[in-house]
């Protein structure tokens, strides 16, 4: 029998008006609309085409392909019209998982949300007088209460502990930004425009996404001035470093690396008074920033954002999505008459945020007021016990075994992340997944094929899931993945 030239099999393939005109097609496009069929009509011929092109496709192959085609077109319409952005199972134990979208919001949060945006709201408006109101008013009262140095307590969560206010802000307020990065960029451009910021070597940081602390300083249009070396800085570095240009002092929170060996910093209470004694304001950029006392999880070193301003900071910049447990925003406590600079700048009309994170900042911070920590998925996340998830291990692992599929419980650690507190590390159980035939990369693979996906990490070839960033809810989801398997 002759072989099909590659010709011959192009003129099989029907057009894509052909195939628009199918009765196969009709209740598809009916639900969908014509545009989305044409376009995954298109799509499908294009692959054809391509494989008969790379002899993929022989004449059996194509008449094969053309018998199911319109189910093809179907599931490509399905596929481009559902969402990219979509939910899934965090299972590597690292709690503020900056590619899985960090802090998960708290189910009032996400009320509040629903509530404010299905409707019109009083974002900008004020109720009692009908006169146009300010955005920031639904959330600075709120920073008040928490931050309030005068309150006489300490790190939020551990009431009853007292602190000298002797340092701190007379009056604190805060505005918010769209993420931490803009928070700084805002302090830079208005404290510190056609001046120098003087900051040590050692604190010149990236981050994620390449964000340096200089060249944010340069789109400020600061001058960064340099003092120190990269493993030691001391007071009289900056205090020499100090010239008619100099606007503000800079303290960076080395978040997400340790320098150790070797190495010296100057306390932030010392930079406070030597910014008092020559009159220039101390910002301290912390990054994540916690509104909780972290010792409570067992760790220590980690600054909150009333420790700051306790010990002097004028300013203090963090994130909203990380150790606070929030939306993605950056926030800026500190002096009331610095921060209001900072509001009148025009560069804070860009980088506002909308109602949307206004409200679940303000849900979120309602819960620190009530004291109600478990509201906050992260919190709760990183006060479990490691008995408590080894009794959910446990289960999981008695449901999902096999004789091809090995599923033990071991000792780990777990990790905060999001650039916070690098060093310090949670207790937990694990589950360690092995399966003959399949090696720990292709484990990994078919798990974050499931639905909805299920990401856990990869260590000396076993696949390893930490239950402590699964929500319970969700342990019959990797119970169903693992049997998969």
């Amino acid at each position: 029998m002759p072989t099909s030239s590659k010709a011959d099999l192009y003129r099989k393939l029907p057009s894509v008006d052909e195939l628009l005109h199918s009765p196969d097609l009709a209740a598809i496009i009916s639900s969908e609309g014509q545009a989305p069929v044409a376009d995954a009509a298109r799509a499908v011929l294009a692959r054809m085409r391509a494989e008969i092109a790379s002899a993929r496709l022989d004449a059996a192959a194509v008449d094969l392909a053309l018998s199911g085609v319109s189910g093809a077109i179907e599931r490509q319409v399905r596929q481009s019209l559902t969402y990219s952005l979509r939910p899934l199972i965090n299972a590597t134990g690292v709690i503020l998982h900056t590619n899985l979208g960090r802090a998960p919001i708290a189910a009032s949060a996400l009320e509040h949300i629903r509530n404010v945006a299905s409707g019109y709201s009083n974002l900008e408006f004020d109720v009692e007088t009908a006169d146009r109101g300010k955005r920031d008013v639904h959330l600075d009262r709120l920073f008040r209460k928490l931050l309030d140095a005068h309150l006489g307590t300490t790190a939020l969560g551990c009431p009853g502990e007292q602190m000298s206010p002797v340092h701190a802000p007379a009056t604190i307020s805060t505005i918010v930004v769209n993420n931490n990065a803009a928070a700084v960029l805002l302090a830079m451009n208005t404290l510190a425009e056609d001046g120098e910021v003087i900051v040590s070597r050692g604190e010149l940081v990236e981050i994620g996404g390449s964000f340096r602390i200089p060249d944010v300083m340069s789109k400020s249009n600061a001058a960064l001035r340099e003092v120190g070396s990269t493993n030691r800085t001391r007071v009289a570095d900056y205090e020499r470093a100090i010239n008619e240009k100099t606007r503000l002092l800079l303290r960076v929170h080395r978040s997400n690396f340790q320098i150790t060996g070797f190495t010296e910093q100057p306390a932030i209470e010392e930079l406070a008074a030597l910014a008092r004694a020559r009159n220039i304001p101390l910002m301290e950029d912390l990054g994540s920033g916690a509104l909780f006392d972290l010792r409570t999880i067992g760790v220590s070193g980690e600054p909150g954002v009333l420790d700051s301003l306790q010990a002097g900071a004028d300013i203090v910049s963090y994130s909203g999505d990380k150790l606070l447990g929030g939306p993605q925003a950056g926030l800026l406590s500190g002096r009331a008459d610095l921060i209001g600079r900072m509001r009148a700048n025009s560069l804070f009309r860009a980088l506002r945020v909308d109602k949307l994170t206004y409200a679940a900042l303000e849900a979120t911070l309602l819960a620190y007021v009530k004291h109600d920590h478990d509201a906050i998925p992260a919190l709760r996340m990183m006060h479990l016990s490691k008995d408590g998830i080894a009794r959910r291990t446990v289960a999981v692992a008695a449901k999902s075994g096999s004789p091809e599929l090995a599923v033990e419980m071991i000792d780990g650690e777990s990790v905060i992340g999001g650039g916070a507190a690098p060093s310090a590390v949670l207790p937990t159980k694990l589950l360690a997944v092995t399966r003959d035939g399949l090696s720990a990369d292709e484990i990994s693979a078919r798990l974050r094929a499931s639905e909805p996906p299920v990401i856990a990490r990869v260590e000396e070839g076993r696949v390893l899931l930490d239950l402590r960033t699964v929500f319970p809810e969700q342990d019959e989801n990797v119970i169903a993945a693992l049997r998969a398997l």
